[in-house]
């Protein structure tokens, strides 16, 4: 990663352990991910140990350590989706893509995510590939709309 992303977030803080959770949101922001090289930049920056920012970014399930996948697949879980089959949604992404929730394909082009909730209850169950909401989604039409999906 150029050495001038990790000074770009840094300069905009003073380096107080307060500032752990905005500085992971930023570097998160700007980089898609926390790498291991934002682990220690941080730690050095905050003269915290890189384990004591690994504890609270895995605290949180918002941060993510690995590079996520091109095309980015989120299948809603909450309650109306779960009740309409966001489940059985979540399953046949994973199994489809041969990866579980959290994961990039091995060839980073597929990244898939389960939502706690996307906001679009009266349409669920609701899949957002890419940010653009996909509602009433069965697997059958799920499968469809990752095969158009493709090229990406």
């Amino acid at each position: 990663m150029n050495e001038d992303v990790y000074q770009s977030v840094l300069s905009q803080f003073r380096g107080e352990e307060s500032e752990l959770i905005s500085i992971l949101l930023r570097m998160q922001e700007r980089i898609g991910y926390i790498s291991e090289e934002a682990v220690t930049r941080i730690s050095q920056f905050l003269k915290l140990s890189e384990n004591q920012i690994y504890g609270v970014a895995s605290f949180f399930s918002r941060f993510r350590f690995d590079e996520p996948g091109k095309t980015a697949i989120k299948v809603c879980m909450g309650t109306a989706c779960h009740v309409h089959g966001g489940s059985q949604l979540a399953d046949a992404v994973g199994w489809d893509l041969g990866i579980t929730c959290g994961q990039a394909t091995p060839d980073k082009r597929f990244d898939f995510q389960r939502a706690n909730c996307l906001g679009s209850c009266t349409l669920a169950p609701v899949v957002e590939i890419n940010g653009n909401i996909e509602g009433r989604v069965l697997v059958t039409k799920l499968k469809e709309t990752m095969k158009r999906r493709e090229e990406f």
